[in-house]
């Protein structure tokens, strides 16, 4: 189906981590910083574009770290999945605030605070003019949040993975924060982000997107209008494409 927007991509998947609902926070979620948050994801709505969000649990729990310390790894990653659900309720009040229609889906049965995920139930939403949250991941363990947004992206048909990073402006060819004269790369294909390991998404996500053709924009989400003007096409970040 056409959109008709203003944004280069007619439907857009954003991916944030649970990092990114921390600010200055060491733990939890800050309300000042997803009120930012959700400031940057109204102008991409604004433009008309159907925006879906998938947000990640690490600020409150991550399943994998928890398993270290002997909780069977299964149950660790539902509780990492009920993180999820609670940062998607957090960012869908931000969203709502600023007068954004939100719905949340979740993967997990929690009918109390949001609706099961089905995927002609989402694209119904989001040709509403609705944004949609997918919260719980995939709904199944040792799977990660990079892979719930790559296999969401896929279901959906969208036109673009906009991946939001903290204070970190793209792809670079080392770890900038380890590496002194570490480069930063404009585009890149997602073989190689698998062949380099470069640590942007995992290899199931990266795989997931490679398949079906789905661009990856990578940028700096504490950079006011970074997020809009990836949706516009701009020169932000680093571009992932498969030629």
């Amino acid at each position: 189906m056409a959109v008709r927007t203003k944004a280069k991509y007619g439907r857009v998947l954003l991916k944030l981590s649970g990092e990114a609902l921390l600010g200055d926070r060491k733990f939890g979620i800050s309300p000042e910083y997803t009120k930012y948050l959700a400031l940057e994801i109204k102008k991409i709505h604004d433009l008309g574009a159907q925006v879906a969000v998938v947000i990640g649990g690490g600020n409150i729990m991550r399943g994998a770290a928890v398993a270290e310390h002997g909780i069977e790894r299964a149950t660790a990653d539902y509780m990492g999945m009920l993180a999820m659900v609670i940062n998607a309720l957090a960012l869908q009040s931000q969203l709502e605030s600023v007068g954004v229609p939100v719905r949340v889906l979740s993967a997990i049965t929690i009918a109390e605070v949001a609706e099961p995920y089905i995927r002609r139930r989402a694209i119904h939403h989001l040709e509403k003019g609705h944004l949609v949250i997918f919260a719980a991941g995939t709904g199944n363990p040792f799977f990660t949040s990079d892979t719930a947004a790559a296999l969401r992206a896929a279901e959906i048909d969208a036109d673009v993975i906009l991946m939001g990073k903290n204070a970190v402006d793209g792809v670079y060819d080392a770890d900038p924060r380890t590496t002194q004269g570490a480069r930063k790369l404009d585009e890149l294909t997602h073989r190689d982000l698998l062949d380099k390991r470069l640590g942007v998404m995992d290899a199931t996500a990266a795989t997931l997107a490679e398949e079906r053709d789905i661009p990856i924009i990578v940028f700096d989400i504490s950079q006011p209008d970074a997020m809009v003007r990836a949706a516009k096409g701009e020169q932000v970040g680093t571009l992932v494409h498969s030629k």
